[in-house]
């Protein structure tokens, strides 16, 4: 199958998500309401954090939205892209979108994780009003997973930047949102915190808090 086949199969298997000839049958339809369903009780999350600061903000954010997820008994799992090896993805396409990658490298965390979890956390800085790098190639290599994880999930961005303007907030938010058409996965709440730089700063704000709520009630 080309590239272009791939892509189009893809997006109609997003658009149709709940039809039985598309998932291949009323088992495969059953497995995916049921999986849905348990996110009601204990969920399977993975957190990706982009900070390359430890302590970072937006890594503090991933702390706080943790311990609310494990005290709610959800399962987490956290991979925190600026101190792993991840390389970027060079559109060679061996992995024809849905196969091993061509890298064998600390993405094979994420690999393992991500097609099971529930729901995916992406925690990052604003760096030049983006996602930083360290997590962009991260969500890059989505590529070579791509045919899995268009699957229902749930999502959550926690995001941190030292402007205070919400307009400049937009760029990571509407790259956040359109990922999240594509894959057919679902918001399932964002905290945006402005006006913090330095190490620790997210410490004096109301946003560790709204964090540890959503962990919590998610």
């Amino acid at each position: 199958m080309n590239r272009r086949d791939f892509i189009k199969n893809i997006t109609i298997a997003a658009a149709g998500i709940g039809a039985v000839g598309i998932l291949g049958g009323a088992a495969d339809v059953g497995a995916t309401v049921g999986r849905m369903q348990g996110r009601k009780g204990k969920m399977k999350i993975l957190v990706l954090t982009g900070s390359p600061r430890k302590g970072g903000n937006s890594a503090t954010l991933a702390d706080h939205f943790i311990r609310g997820a494990k005290e709610a008994g959800h399962s987490v799992e956290r991979f925190d892209a600026a101190f792993k090896n991840v390389h970027p993805c060079i559109a060679c396409n061996a992995c024809g979108m849905d196969g091993p990658c061509v890298f064998k490298d600390d993405f094979e965390f994420v690999r393992k994780h991500i097609i099971d979890a529930d729901c995916v956390v992406f925690a990052t800085p604003m760096y030049y009003f983006g996602i930083s790098a360290q997590l962009k190639a991260v969500i890059d290599r989505f590529y070579a997973i791509n045919g899995s994880i268009h699957v229902p999930k749930k999502a959550v961005l926690l995001m941190t930047y030292a402007n205070t303007a919400a307009s400049e907030a937009v760029p990571i938010k509407s790259h956040y949102d359109v990922l999240l058409k594509y894959l057919g996965w679902t918001d399932a709440g964002q905290v945006i915190a402005p006006g913090v730089w330095p190490v620790g700063a997210i410490e004096r704000t109301k946003y560790p808090e709204q964090a540890y709520r959503l962990g919590k009630e998610i």
